[in-house]
């Protein structure tokens, strides 16, 4: 049995005893769950563990080479001795220790705390915390274990002792538990571990035992509980996103590299603690000090029908995630790979609903596209067949509430309608063969929709420069494709790459005069739309492209839905209409 179908199987436990906790809070008056965070903190468990299926070479690969190739001690001897119940148990104190130095680095060197920093960022602290776990640990943290393989220690026998570990420290997650007496002397235990969580000043940074906290007291980082706890990050994440949770660290120190000027710095900024910043950096950009008083619980405001929208939806993918670990093992890479998209769009899409980021019309849009382009790259083409219209209709009532709001003028609604209504057209007949010139037409129609959509209150094509690079990068993917191409799809394909070219220059032209977030992401989505198309006609025509479906379907629906979402929203009306080709020195003068 792999360790994920071990977490599978474990999950109901972990779920039973979630709910007993829930219980018992409410019983006693003191509950400590939030929907929103424990579907947050339970959402990045699942990212974890899902791409553990992608970094087993780092987790395992690379401990299983060094043991059989630089161990020090012979093979036979070293099974002979780790398997009898005394070297069982040493197993689990070495683990243990080694555990305890790479989560002090988690604490104390940035580039591991960008990693770790996902298990602290929970402003509550219970048992769904503990299931808050870094998609991205395993890049550098099988280092602080490879002393075990030097020393022998079987990869089996490594790999059930690194489970032992993990799962004993669910159940220090809870503060329905008051110290232990003895027991907080040697173990860590849910008193010590709160500790571990919490920001206060004389909290920070102690505590790193997994099993023993004897590792603490003998390396000077233990600190008894004895004032209340306050949870979290000193810089909060405030986002249910589970993406940015894993990301923002990684981007902040990134950011703080690029911008300071001493080359030392910017490697610096990498293995210094997590607070440390360049001078010159910390001068530009300042971040205000860190006020324990000032710290207030990111909670925003949700809709009870919402709320459980969310929690049904989380449910569902629950059960998903689930499958996909107990067969994840006997899974092709590419599959594995169409999974882990699918499976984060939508745990994505959840925690945008709970921020209130989408709706919970978009929320389903979302899904529907998601498990079209799932489908499709999996080869489940009757599933594909219905889940492809389906988005479509969603991305159009999506649109139809965005009238029912007043947003745009009457013949931007009827322009945008018709595209979506044109490209459902096309999505229909691409679906079946033979039909590949009648969907191509129904496309140009929709692009030609979205060009008199995107010149609205616009002259043509305001940006000479995004004219001519989207006319160049056109040709460009002509050229390419001519020689594969037979006579009639040689001025069909030819007239196609010149109006979506078009389209992508007007929707960039008009971003560029009007400078707002709704028209920057209608010209992002018409730039997906290029890619999208591009890569439909290489794997189609010139070259089979590898996963050519997740990524041709992906694109697409990236660039309906910001289209869609915001090509209203935008207000070019209120703008003069400039001339056609307009040069910079008028386009700044509109601006002004």
């Amino acid at each position: 049995m792999s360790p994920s179908q071990v977490i599978v199987l474990a999950t109901p436990v972990f779920l039973l005893l979630i709910a007993a906790e829930v219980a018992w809070g409410i019983a006693r008056g003191r509950n400590t769950y939030r929907l929103n965070d424990a579907v947050n903190s339970i959402g990045l468990g699942m990212l974890s563990e899902i791409t553990k299926v992608f970094t087993r070479l780092l987790r395992v690969g690379i401990y299983t080479a060094v043991y059989a190739q630089v161990s020090l001690v012979p093979p036979e001897e070293a099974k002979a001795f780790w398997s009898t119940w005394y070297g069982w148990l040493l197993a689990l104190l070495f683990y243990d220790f080694c555990y305890y130095w790479l989560h002090r680095a988690g604490h104390e060197v940035a580039i591991f705390w960008a990693a770790h920093v996902v298990h602290h960022q929970s402003q509550d602290y219970n048992l769904s915390t503990a299931l808050r776990q870094t998609s991205s640990g395993a890049l550098l943290g099988w280092i602080f274990y490879l002393p075990m393989a030097l020393a022998g220690v079987p990869p089996l026998v490594f790999g059930i002792v690194a489970l032992v570990d993990l799962l004993y420290q669910f159940w220090v997650h809870t503060e329905h538990v008051p110290k232990l007496g003895w027991f907080d002397r040697w173990f860590c235990s849910p008193s010590n571990h709160r500790v571990h969580h919490a920001v206060n000043d004389r909290y920070l940074d102690r505590n790193y035992g997994g099993v023993l906290i004897v590792w603490d007291r003998l390396f000077g980082s233990f600190q008894e509980e004895d004032e209340r706890c306050v949870y979290g990050t000193r810089s909060p994440l405030k986002s249910w996103d589970p993406l940015w949770s894993n990301l923002e660290v990684y981007w902040a120190l990134a950011r703080d590299s690029w911008h300071t000027r001493r080359w030392s710095d910017k490697l610096r900024v990498w293995i210094k603690p997590p607070a440390w910043r360049p001078a010159d950096v910390a001068t530009r950009f300042p971040r205000p000090a860190f006020d324990l008083q000032a710290v207030r619980r990111f909670d925003p405001p949700v809709r009870r029908s919402v709320a459980w929208t969310g929690a049904a939806h989380f449910t569902l993918l629950l059960g998903a995630v689930s499958m996909f670990l107990w067969h994840a093992d006997g899974m092709a890479a590419t599959q594995a790979a169409v999974w882990l998209a699918a499976l984060t769009a939508v745990l994505w899409s959840i925690g945008a609903l709970l921020q209130g980021r989408i709706t919970q019309l978009e929320l389903l849009m979302l899904e529907a596209a998601v498990l079209a382009t799932a489908t499709s790259a999996l080869g489940l083409l009757e599933w594909h067949r219905w889940f492809k219209p389906l988005a479509l209709l969603l991305v159009m009532g999506m649109v139809a509430a965005q009238i029912r709001q007043g947003l745009g003028s009457r013949r931007q609604q009827a322009l945008l309608l018709a595209g979506l209504a044109l490209s459902l057209a096309g999505d229909c007949l691409l679906m079946f063969d033979g039909f590949f010139i009648p969907g191509l037409v129904a496309f140009l129609a929709a692009h030609v929709c979205y060009i008199a959509l995107f010149r609205q209150g616009m002259g043509w094509f305001p940006s000479r420069q995004a004219l001519f690079a989207t006319l160049a990068v056109g040709a460009a993917m002509y050229a390419f494709l001519f020689v594969h191409l037979g006579p009639v799809l040689k001025v069909a394909v030819g007239a196609y790459v010149i109006v979506i070219a078009l389209m992508a220059a007007q929707a960039i032209g008009r971003a560029t005069v009007l400078r707002d977030r709704a028209s920057i992401a209608v010209a992002a989505g018409a730039v997906f739309f290029m890619a999208s198309d591009s890569l439909l006609a290489t794997n189609k025509f010139a070259l089979p492209l590898p996963l050519a479906q997740l990524w041709v379907l992906a694109t697409y629906y990236a660039a309906q839905i910001l289209i869609s979402r915001h090509a209203l929203a935008s207000a070019p009306a209120a703008a003069a209409v400039i001339p056609a080709a307009a040069g910079p020195e008028s386009s700044l003068s509109l601006r002004t």
